[in-house]
């Protein structure tokens, strides 16, 4: 599957602030999550990853990125190089190099260090938010959400629009000469995104300037097409199961399903879209957010055995919403919360990592 449409340009690499720190010299550890940055009680965990070697990696609002090995979490933040302390998105490449979306910017870690890499496309202007696009050294653009394909190229969701990167030089996808986009959507602030089992490409739109709902990119017509599940242009987060059924959270009109038979509701409500998670056994588990007066009737966690769906707790977790899920290779499923909580579920109990 071809998917390149490549610009020749310049790739800046240069590090955060001229930062070169080398891994020896991340020397912050600790037992647990400990917040150091100053973060509240609305600050998240957006983003969990487990990378070829184990660790896991926690993206957090305001809190930068930790990595657990196990035994002990290493934080890095804005002056170990990382673009900033909020981040919204995690990768592994095949590759080896984990890059993290933050709210100003891509940063990239090779094992050794931490660099921000800009988005340059031809004309060797930086793409930003509510500044000149000319100006080199702007990083206002949130980067949402992030994938590698199965022909290896990487995809960036950012504010300003989808971008693709194939090693040597950055493409705005929707500027595709043979791009076939009738209902002309921007696919700016590009929520979440995958690649189906049938090598068509699933992008969520987030809020304003989003508000585009799903668009599904084929990679064989050239063809994008749109469509608003319920009418919500608001997509939080989209997965497709081992029986190949797509599960989607929208914003404001709850989860929706996807199979042969088309797009249907599932579970109604403006609160139960927050995260989801295909585990290993089948199970597809969903979150929904707490109101200021304590869960709203679909608050908590919720868990869908092929059958029925039920709630599997309310309040395990500190009470707080969950935004975040990740199963790792043990089994184990770490669920990322609000107040930058983190926690572990064994298959019998909770654990808290997190202080």
């Amino acid at each position: 599957m071809k998917l390149l449409y490549i610009i020749p340009i310049l790739l800046s690499t240069s590090s955060c602030n001229g930062q070169t720190k080398t891994d020896k010299n991340f020397t912050h550890t600790t037992a647990k999550l400990i917040k150091t940055q100053g973060s509240d009680q609305y600050a998240n965990i957006h983003a969990l990853l487990q990378d070829k070697g184990g660790n896991i990696w926690v993206g957090t609002i305001k809190e930068g990125v930790y990595r657990y090995d196990g035994k002990t979490f290493t934080q890095f933040t804005n002056k170990d190089g990382l673009s900033d302390n909020t981040v919204y998105s995690l990768l592994e490449d095949t590759s080896g190099n984990i890059w993290i979306g933050t709210k100003n910017g891509l940063s990239k870690y090779d094992g050794k260090r931490i660099q921000h890499i800009p988005i340059l496309l031809n004309n060797n202007s930086y793409l930003s938010v509510g500044v000149p696009v000319e100006d080199p050294s702007s990083r206002e653009n949130e980067i949402w959400s992030m994938m590698q394909t199965r022909d290896g190229l990487l995809w960036f969701g950012a504010r300003s629009g989808l971008y693709c990167y194939d090693g040597k030089a950055f493409t705005r996808f929707v500027n595709r000469p043979e791009l076939k986009n009738e209902d002309t959507v921007q696919l700016k602030m590009v929520d979440c995104m995958f690649e189906a089992y049938d090598g068509t490409i699933w992008l969520g739109s987030g809020m304003i300037p989003g508000d585009e709902g799903i668009c599904r990119y084929d990679p064989y017509s050239k063809k994008l097409t749109r469509i608003k599940p319920g009418g919500d242009g608001w997509i939080r987060y989209m997965l497709q199961d081992k029986n190949g059924i797509v599960w989607i959270g929208t914003r404001h009109v709850g989860i929706w399903r996807y199979d042969k038979k088309g797009f249907n509701m599932f579970m109604k409500g403006d609160d139960i879209g927050l995260s989801a998670l295909a585990d290993k056994q089948g199970n597809v588990w969903f979150s929904g957010g707490e109101k200021d007066d304590g869960y709203s009737s679909n608050g908590g966690l919720w868990i869908y055995k092929g059958d029925s769906i039920k709630r599997f707790s309310s309040n395990t977790l500190g009470g707080y919403s969950v935004w975040s899920m990740l199963q790792d290779r043990d089994g184990n499923i770490w669920f990322g919360t609000r107040n930058n909580g983190l926690y572990k579920y064994d298959g019998k109990n909770f654990s808290s990592f997190s202080e």
